[in-house]
């Protein structure tokens, strides 16, 4: 008999890429401003990316769309999510932040671009080059998935 094993590679899709986006703009207005210059139509999802690290849940917001005709589905990620510590003594300043990322190799990356599909070389360059020219984006490149640590966060 024979006995086949299931690893975390079998149900992950390989066929995307990722590309990293820098930009201090909320979430919601970032899927507003690609779906303005890339027509799309990026909404946000049913549920966010839960994380739990250093026993800390994180909450990273996904904005989706997916094109009906080719079928090549953009996904819109948070990198960080912010979370609010409280402190020890009740003063006015003894509220603090930690910041949890979705890929700690990737710290300095506010959003990632996650393209499902058929996409070529060239579509993905001007996708960036596209996405470069928005005034609130700082810059925008692809992303070697094949070098990520922390891969499994983006598999949802």
């Amino acid at each position: 008999m024979q006995i086949h094993s299931l690893t975390l590679d079998d149900f992950s899709s390989t066929d995307y890429s990722l590309i990293g986006i820098h930009s201090p703009v909320e979430d919601y207005r970032l899927a507003y401003l690609l779906n303005l210059h890339l027509q799309l139509n990026l909404k946000r999802s049913d549920f966010d990316i839960d994380v739990t690290k250093d026993n800390i849940d994180a909450f990273f917001s996904l904005y989706e769309f997916t094109h009906n005709a080719t079928e090549n589905s953009w996904y819109l990620i948070s990198n960080y999510h912010k979370n609010k510590v409280a402190g020890n003594n009740l003063s006015l300043f003894s509220e603090s932040q930690t910041v949890t990322y979705l890929l700690p190799e990737r710290k300095k990356v506010d959003y990632f671009l996650k393209l499902e599909g058929d996409f070529n070389s060239m579509t993905i360059n001007k996708t960036i080059e596209s996405i470069n020219k928005i005034p609130q984006i700082v810059t925008s490149y692809s992303i070697d998935t094949n070098k990520l640590k922390s891969k499994e966060s983006l598999i949802f």
